[in-house]
């Protein structure tokens, strides 16, 4: 089967691999579309390794497709069923072998890019927003970075759980785009040199990184939370701690790729059981930014690590 790999110079290339093999308690899934995630570049680069069982050089978190073979154990499964999933890499291939306790049903009628661009954003968002912060009615929430593909699934999650979003989105082009995730009007979009002025967040989600990002906890509403979830624009930054400490805040770093199975299938239950059926009901949507076939990886890594995007960038195998 064709797939892509990162080769000993941390280069994406598109090569030939075995056919996977149906293991007890797991899946074949024929990939239809697939995810990319700044993982896939931050694995490229040597900083963010697949987890122990997954495979160390292809890229891809997320994939979406019918299920080709059933192994022993597996019930409530049949070959032919559409499901989408959040794995530990080995996605961006025509098709990938999945516990089955990881899948998710994608729901009548979504479009194979969309579903492939739901289990990293929304698990992501669901997780940080809702376990771990325990946004409610009436918390002001902070994102930046929120036009992307984990920005704009925190947007809508906020919205959904009654929350008040604030998005933090430096391209004025993509401020009415952001605002059409939340069709109420509840989302307030700002460029990020505006987002004091909408203080105090009871929540800020950290999407961007870099050295001034720790500086916004002065942003916060006494007992609030920060959320770091990216950091793309840099991993170090420095944090006035006399101001973590009068705001009484919580400091919380997060990632789902490092944790342990059983905490990955709790994760994939909970989303199968609280977000997947909000996709289904239309109250949450993924933006598709741009779509590629297989054979023009480059130009969707490309798109990935460019500016201005929209939502998700999705690879077709």
């Amino acid at each position: 089967m064709r797939t892509v790999v990162i080769d000993s110079q941390g280069t994406f290339q598109l090569r030939r691999r075995p056919e996977p093999v149906v293991a007890p308690g797991a899946v074949v899934v024929r990939v239809r579309a697939a995810g990319l995630n700044a993982a896939d570049l931050q694995q490229a680069r040597g900083d963010y390794p697949a987890p122990p069982g997954w495979p160390a050089d292809v890229p891809g978190l997320e994939v979406a497709g019918e299920v080709e073979q059933v192994g022993p154990g597996v019930t409530g499964v049949v070959p032919g069923d559409r499901v989408m999933a959040l794995v530990g890499g080995g996605g961006h291939a025509e098709r990938i072998t999945v516990p089955a306790d990881l899948l998710l049903p994608v729901p009548e009628g979504l479009p194979w890019e969309e579903a492939a661009g739901f289990p990293e954003a929304f698990s992501t968002a669901w997780d940080a927003l809702v376990t771990q912060a325990g946004v409610g009615v009436g918390d002001r929430v902070l994102i930046t970075g929120a036009a992307g593909g984990v920005g704009t699934a925190m947007v809508q999650v906020a919205a959904v759980s009654g929350a008040q979003p604030v998005a933090s989105v430096r391209r004025t082009e993509l401020h009415d785009r952001v605002r059409s995730l939340v069709p109420d009007g509840r989302v307030v979009v700002v460029p990020p040199g505006q987002v004091a002025a909408h203080a105090p967040y009871d929540v800020i989600v950290e999407l961007v990184g870099g050295t001034d990002c720790l500086r916004r906890v002065a942003l916060l509403r006494s007992r609030g939370k920060i959320l770091v979830v990216g950091v793309q624009a840099g991993t170090t930054a420095p944090l006035r701690m006399f101001d973590l400490m009068l705001a009484r805040a919580q400091l919380i770093g997060t990632t789902i790729r490092g944790r342990s199975a059983a905490e990955k299938v709790h994760l994939a239950a909970a989303v199968r059981t609280s977000v997947v059926p909000l996709l289904a009901q239309g109250r949450l949507r993924v933006p598709v930014d741009a779509a590629f076939p297989l054979d023009r990886f480059a130009d969707a890594y490309a798109r990935l690590a460019g500016p201005g995007k929209f939502g998700k960038v999705i690879l077709q195998p």
